[in-house]
C-alpha cells in the first residue's frame, strides 16, 4: 500500500513541504472532496473569511486518478466557499489532475498570500513558485496558451482576479466552475498551478486490475446511457426531456415549460452545430460537444448552459447560448450562478425593483454584460456577488433561486421533489451533483419515481448522495455511474407498462431503502450492475472495499462536509428552498406542484442518523469511524 502525498505550499512566506497524508486518514477518506474536507477541519479555525490569506484551498486526486480506468481524470478543488460560508468543493476533468499524479503527488494544499501575481509549477515531484506577471489579465485560453504545452494546466480567468463570487478554474477547456474557487485564487494573487510527471501510477493489484478495467469500459460501451444517449446528446439531450416533464426552469423558475424548448435541445445542437464528440482523458464515453465559435472549434455547452441561458431567461438562440457559454469559459465564470444571477436581474427588472440593463428574452448585450461582472466594471460589480447578495440588497428573497447561497442547477423541483430536497441539503448548496441528481429518477430519465410524490424521496436522496460522493471520492466522472438504472428499462422506453408501474411501486420502497442503508455491512460483494467503482477501488488500493463499504465511502464524505458547515454556523434552516418553490403553486390550483420541505426534511434528517437540527448522532459518527468528530 502507498500512502498518498501531499504537498503544502504557503504563497506568504515561498515555503514548499511534503505533507504525508496518514494511514487512518487515508482508509476513512480514500481522497477528493472527502479528504479534503477532513483536511480543512484540522487545517482552518472557524470563522475564517474565504479571501483571508490564511484560508486553504486544497486540490487533490483520488486513487483512480491516471490509472486509466474509465472516466478517471476528474480531480477536485475545496476550500471555504464564498457564496455560502460553508464548504466548497468543485470538480474538473482535463489533464491536470493526471499530470499532477504523474508529478508525484495526490494533493496540493495551499495557504497564504503572494505580494504578486504567481503560479506554482510542479515537475517530477519539484514544486516552484514561479512570478506570472505577464499571465495576469489574460483571460483563461491566453493564459493557457502562454504554458508550456505538454504540462496540466489550471488556471483562473479575470473573473477570478476580480473576486467574482462565482468564479472558477480552467483546465484546458474544462471548468471547474462553482462555489467561487477561482475568487479564492485570485485572492491569494494564484494565477495558475501547473504540474508535469513521468512517476508511474502505483495500483496494488495491476494484472486484476487492468483486466477488471477492460471489463468496466466494455459495459459503459454497451450501455444505453453512456454508450448510446451521452456519446450522441451529452447531457444536452435532456433539455426535451426536462421541458416534457415541466421540470425544464423557465424565466427564472416562475414557469417549468417553455414552447421554443427544441430550439435549445440537445438534438438540435447535434444536428445543426455539433462538428465532433470530444471527451476527458481515459474516458470512453466520449459525451463532449464540439462547436464552432469565431471560426475556431471550442467545447460547447451541456445542459446547464443551455437551460439557464436559453429557457431561464426567456431566450431561444442557440448561436447565442454557445457564444456566452464560450465566453463564460474563456472569463472564468460559472456559467450557472452567472446565468441564474442574471435571471434574477431580469426578474428585478420586470417587477419595477432594479434595472441591471437586463431583460428576459433579450440575448443582444449579454456578452458585453458578462464581460463588465468578469472585472467587476460600474453597478455590474454588484451582478458579480451572486442573487442571494443581490436579494439582500434589493429585496426578492422569495425568488432567488438558490440553495445556501448556491445557485440552483437547471432541473424544476417542483416536478422532481427529490431534487428539490437535494438541493437544500446539499452541502455546497443548491448543487444537483451534491444533491444527489434525483431528477434522473423522478423527470429526466427513463425512470420516472412519481416525481411529485414527497414518499420514499428522501431514502432515495440519502442512498443517491452517498453513491456520487463515493464516485467522485475516488476520482471518477458521475456519468460513469449513470448504469445504476438497468439496460432493461432503456430497452423498453419510459413509456412502457413495466416501466410505467415500477415508477409508482418505488414510492413505496422507503423502508427497503432504509433496510439497504442499515444492513451496508452485509452488502460485501461487487458488480458491474451496480456501482463498479467500488471493485476498481478495492483493486486499485487493496482496501476492502465493497458495495457497502463504498456507500459509507460515500456517507462519511457528506457527514464530514456536514461537521465543516455546522462548524460555520450553517444549521437545519440552511436546509431550504425560496418560497418560489415551496409555497407558489407551479400551477396554480394544484397543490402537489411545490416542494414540501416539511414532509421530505425529518425523514432525511432520521434516514441520515442527524438529529433533528442537522446534526449527525453520536451513534452515527461511531458508525463510521468518525467519533472523534462528535461534540455535544
Amino acid at each position: 500500500m502507498t500512502l498518498p502525498l501531499y504537498a503544502k505550499i504557503d504563497l506568504t512566506t515561498g515555503q514548499c513541504e511534503e505533507y504525508p497524508i496518514p494511514e487512518a486518514y487515508f482508509r476513512r477518506y480514500i481522497g477528493g472532496k472527502a479528504l479534503a474536507a477532513r483536511l480543512l477541519l484540522d487545517l482552518t479555525p472557524a470563522g475564517l473569511d474565504p479571501f483571508d490569506p490564511r484560508s486553504v484551498v486544497i486540490v487533490n486526486t483520488g486513487p483512480l486518478n491516471g490509472t486509466g480506468a474509465p472516466s478517471s481524470s476528474r480531480f477536485n478543488l475545496s476550500s471555504k466557499n464564498v457564496l455560502t460560508g460553508g464548504i466548497a468543493s468543485s470538480n474538473c476533468g482535463g489533464l491536470f489532475g493526471v499530470m499532477l499524479r504523474h508529478a508525484g503527488y495526490e494533493g496540493l494544499i495551499i495557504t497564504g498570500k503572494a505580494e504578486k501575481p504567481c503560479r506554482i509549477d510542479v515537475t517530477d515531484g519539484e514544486i516552484t513558485i514561479v512570478d506570472a506577471a505577464e499571465l495576469w489579465g489574460l483571460d483563461t485560453e491566453k493564459a493557457q496558451e502562454e504554458l508550456p504545452k505538454h504540462v496540466g494546466k489550471l488556471v483562473i480567468g479575470p473573473s477570478g482576479e476580480h473576486l467574482v463570487r462565482y468564479a472558477g478554474l480552467a483546465s484546458g477547456e474544462r471548468m471547474a466552475g462553482r462555489c467561487g474557487v477561482g475568487a479564492v485564487f485570485g485572492s491569494k494573487n494564484l494565477k495558475a498551478v501547473t504540474a508535469y510527471g513521468t512517476r508511474k501510477i502505483p495500483v496494488e493489484h495491476p494484472e486484476k486490475f487492468y483486466k477488471f478495467v477492460k471489463k468496466w469500459v466494455r459495459f459503459l460501451k454497451g450501455h444505453a446511457m453512456t454508450g448510446d444517449a451521452l456519446p450522441h446528446y451529452g447531457s444536452a439531450g435532456l433539455v426535451n426531456k426536462a421541458n416534457a416533464a415541466h421540470a425544464l426552469p423557465t424565466l427564472n423558475f416562475q414557469q417549468g415549460v417553455y414552447d421554443k424548448a427544441d430550439e435549445v435541445s440537445g438534438e438540435t445542437l447535434a444536428e445543426t452545430k455539433l462538428t465532433r464528440n470530444g471527451g476527458c482523458v481515459s474516458c470512453p464515453i466520449r459525451c463532449e460537444r464540439r462547436v464552432m465559435v469565431d471560426g475556431r472549434e471550442v467545447k460547447g455547452p451541456e445542459y446547464e448552459t443551455l437551460g439557464f441561458f436559453g429557457p431561464n431567461i426567456g431566450a431561444h438562440d442557440l448561436d447565442a447560448v454557445i457564444r456566452l457559454n464560450y465566453v463564460c469559459d474563456i472569463l472564468g465564470l460559472d456559467t450557472i450562478s452567472a446565468a441564474s444571477t442574471l435571471a434574477f436581474a431580469m426578474e428585478l427588472k420586470q417587477r419595477g425593483i432594479k434595472d441591471f440593463g437586463v431583460t428576459f428574452g433579450d440575448v443582444s448585450n449579454l456578452e458585453e454584460v458578462l464581460g463588465k461582472i468578469a472585472v467587476r466594471e460600474g453597478e455590474y460589480s454588484e451582478l458579480a456577488n451572486g442573487s442571494k447578495w443581490l436579494s439582500q440588497k434589493y429585496g426578492g428573497a422569495d425568488y432567488a433561486m438558490h440553495a445556501k447561497g448556491l445557485e440552483m442547477a437547471s432541473y424544476e423541483p417542483r416536478r422532481s421533489v427529490g431534487m428539490g430536497l437535494g438541493y437544500a441539503t446539499s452541502n455546497r448548496g443548491g448543487c444537483h451533483l451534491n444533491g444527489g441528481y434525483m431528477a434522473l429518477l423522478e423527470s429526466v430519465g427513463v425512470l420516472s419515481i412519481r416525481p411529485q410524490d414527497s414518499r420514499a424521496k428522501a431514502e432515495w436522496t440519502v442512498f443517491m448522495q452517498n453513491a456520487l460522493e463515493a464516485i467522485s471520492t475516488g476520482g471518477c466522472c458521475l456519468f460513469s455511474g449513470q448504469t445504476f438504472v438497468p439496460q432493461i428499462l432503456f430497452m423498453l422506453g419510459p413509456n412502457h407498462w413495466i416501466t410505467r408501474l415500477l415508477g409508482k411501486l418505488a414510492v413505496f420502497t422507503g423502508p427497503v431503502v432504509r433496510l439497504l442503508l442499515a444492513f451496508r455491512p452485509l452488502l460485501r460483494f461487487n458488480t458491474l450492475f451496480l456501482l463498479p467503482h467500488a471493485e476498481a477501488l478495492r483493486l486499485a488500493t487493496g482496501f476492502p472495499i465493497y458495495t457497502g463499504s463504498f456507500l459509507d465511502l460515500g456517507d462519511r464524505c457528506y457527514t464530514v462536509e456536514r461537521i465543516y458547515n455546522l462548524r460555520e454556523g450553517l444549521t437545519e434552516k440552511d436546509d431550504a428552498l425560496p418560497k418560489r418553490l415551496t409555497h407558489e403553486q407551479q400551477v396554480p390550483g394544484r397543490k402537489d406542484t411545490v416542494v414540501r420541505m416539511d414532509r421530505l426534511l425529518p425523514q432525511y434528517y432520521k434516514t441520515r442518523g442527524w438529529d433533528p437540527h442537522s446534526k449527525p448522532k453520536r451513534r452515527t459518527l461511531k458508525r463510521l469511524g468518525m467519533e472523534e468528530l462528535w461534540q455535544p
